[in-house]
């Protein structure tokens, strides 16, 4: 199974993304862009890769112990960036370093279970909203969201996520994404 941790933002804060992405929708080069879907968007915490099925068992305890010792905390989505000239996103802003910490946890859960991590690297918050294989200028979308500021919301839960990849070779198929565990932060009780 290919699986990450994540942060996934409420329908309501989704709508309010949908609204700025259809806008940049109509700048010039946007139909150059592989956009991400409504579906896709989410906070990647810690990227797992192909996880074998016998590390589960332990990896859901152990991301069930990361997410109860990290409380509930604040986020909006916020503004918007870009790595390098592929990858356009909108960021997060609020408690960032509880959002840092729980993917630090995340991270440490999965290596514990035995998941092979990839080299860790400090964590920057952000939801891919495009991808471009042409190398455009990124920056005319970047100051179209310089302004986006999301309304906030509490994050309840820490989810696992299963990333099936697309298998047809048809163009602009994406990614589908299922939660198949979800985890309350914060002791209960």
């Amino acid at each position: 199974m290919r699986l990450f941790a994540a942060v996934l933002p409420p329908p309501e804060q989704l709508t309010e993304l949908a609204h700025v992405v259809d806008r940049l929708s109509h700048l010039p080069d946007a139909g150059r862009l592989r956009w991400t879907t409504r579906p896709g968007w989410h906070f990647t915490l810690a990227f797992m890769g192909e996880v074998d099925d016998e590390l589960l068992p332990e990896l859901h305890e152990r991301l069930a112990r990361a997410a109860h010792r990290t409380p509930p905390f604040a986020l909006r989505l916020h503004g918007g960036g870009h790595f390098g000239r592929a990858v356009l996103w909108t960021g997060a802003a609020g408690d960032l370093d509880e959002m840092r910490l729980l993917a630090e946890r995340a991270d440490a859960a999965a290596r514990r279970a035995g998941v092979p991590m990839d080299e860790h690297r400090r964590y920057q918050a952000h939801l891919t909203l495009a991808r471009s294989r042409a190398g455009l200028d990124l920056r005319p979308f970047v100051d179209a969201m310089a302004r986006f500021e999301g309304s906030r919301w509490q994050v309840p839960e820490l989810a696992l996520v299963r990333s099936n990849l697309p298998g047809g070779g048809v163009p602009g198929e994406q990614p589908r994404y299922e939660t198949v565990g979800a985890w309350p932060l914060g002791r209960a009780g």
